[in-house]
């Protein structure tokens, strides 16, 4: 195979180093495509590396054919690599991992120097919708900020979040372009502590799609929550909306 080409070029050959524990109960294809994963999501592989062909995998791994080809469907599956007519698969740009926590997805992709940015949409003040006071325990003319943002990580756009803040301690619109929504929270000295969430799929609409630059009917994980200081009062609730192309939410279950 040849040498790996320079990173500026469009796309560069990769030889996956790669050991593989036979006496393993783990499957042969698992290994494969956890080792491959592990270098993409690791950086050993870039967006843009044109990965070398199953039969020559096959070949230099010592494994069958249809085991090689297990390995990376897992992987296109994933989304982390794509078969593309006359160039072959391709490492494409790595999805956002993020777990179920209580955290904001500004500070989990600054964590994982995923170089988050925010465009501010919408920033209005004014009674809300009878569902959203319902969320954050409002009477009925009490106000709040309406706060619309898309969400980008290097360079890419990911999420469309709208979120309903009480208007004493909603945040200034300009901070909410430079720091995350709870980062702007906690200098406020509210502190949250639990939250309510549901998550979900659907279609983008026509607004969506030309936002997070996918077409109009694409699949979106959806994301909404309420969140409760200390104290047991709400002072958050968010809709979300995220690529699923570039985005998943991971979870941890434990038998009880």
């Amino acid at each position: 195979m040849a040498p790996s080409q320079d990173r500026s070029e469009l796309t560069v050959v990769a030889a996956l180093a790669v050991e593989l524990d036979r006496s393993s109960p783990v499957p042969l294809y698992f290994q494969l495509a956890q080792a491959i994963e592990g270098a993409i999501l690791g950086g050993e592989l870039a967006p843009g590396d044109r990965f070398e062909n199953e039969l020559a995998l096959a070949k230099r791994l010592n494994l069958s054919r249809p085991t090689t080809r297990r390995a990376i469907q897992e992987l296109v599956d994933k989304g982390l690599l794509v078969r593309k007519r006359g160039v072959g698969t391709q490492v494409v740009q790595s999805p956002v991992h993020r777990p179920v926590e209580l955290t904001s997805l500004f500070d989990d992709l600054a964590r994982a120097g995923q170089a988050p940015t925010t465009k501010l949409l919408e920033f209005t003040v004014g009674v809300p919708a009878e569902d959203v006071a319902a969320e954050l325990n409002l009477e009925p003319d009490a106000e709040v900020a309406t706060i619309r943002r898309l969400r980008s990580t290097n360079g890419e756009p990911l999420a469309v979040m709208t979120n309903y803040i009480p208007v004493d301690i909603a945040p200034d619109p300009e901070e909410l372009e430079t720091q995350g929504l709870y980062q702007t929270l906690r200098t406020r000295g509210v502190h949250i502590r639990v939250a309510r969430q549901r998550i979900g799929a659907r279609a983008a609409t026509r607004e969506e799609a030309g936002l997070l630059d996918e077409k109009v009917g694409a699949a979106l994980l959806t994301m909404s929550r309420t969140a409760f200081d200390d104290s047991g009062s709400a002072v958050e609730y968010g809709s979300h909306c995220y690529r699923a192309s570039r985005y998943y939410f991971d979870t941890t279950v434990v038998d009880r």
